[in-house]
């Protein structure tokens, strides 16, 4: 990698990159892909709805291409009555990790929280992800494992 990559807030024409992207960080995570339209859900979410908080930060090699993305949003956390920033992605593509890249990301996404006057970040990652923990743990992370069991339910117009 020659010059320095950067990590930017995304821009409409990063989300079909970041939606491929996505895609590959759900196959990682063995989960179903997003469903088609993706990049155009993100877009509304994150340019046409005002009163949005919600973040995608990328990070684009010297050469433009886009190799990974970060999102988060804020939340509550009641058990503690107040404010964090939940990270609810973080990805780089294959062929672009250990190169310094996720910690740029994890920096940016600390600014977000910082901007927004939270103190705190927290995530999750799969507990078979040993790579993603033992890099979460050289940035100081405090890692808890709790199984849960997540739920959604789809909400009928």
């Amino acid at each position: 990698m020659t010059g320095v990559p950067v990590v930017r807030r995304a821009e409409p024409a990063d989300l079909p990159r970041v939606a491929e992207l996505a895609a590959q960080h759900a196959e990682y995570e063995r989960a179903a892909p997003p469903p088609a339209g993706l990049d155009a859900r993100l877009a509304a979410l994150l340019f046409d709805t005002p009163a949005s908080r919600f973040s995608c930060l990328v990070a684009q090699l010297p050469e433009g291409e886009v190799v990974g993305y970060a999102t988060c949003e804020p939340a509550v956390s009641t058990w503690e009555g107040r404010g964090y920033l939940h990270m609810d992605c973080l990805f780089l593509a294959p062929g672009h990790r250990g190169l310094g890249l996720g910690a740029l990301l994890v920096d940016a996404v600390i600014a977000e929280a910082r901007r927004l006057g939270l103190t705190e970040v927290q995530w999750q990652t799969p507990v078979w992800n040993e790579r993603a923990a033992r890099f979460y743990d050289r940035l100081g992370a405090r890692g808890t494992v709790q199984e849960k069991l997540r739920y959604s339910l789809p909400v009928t117009p």
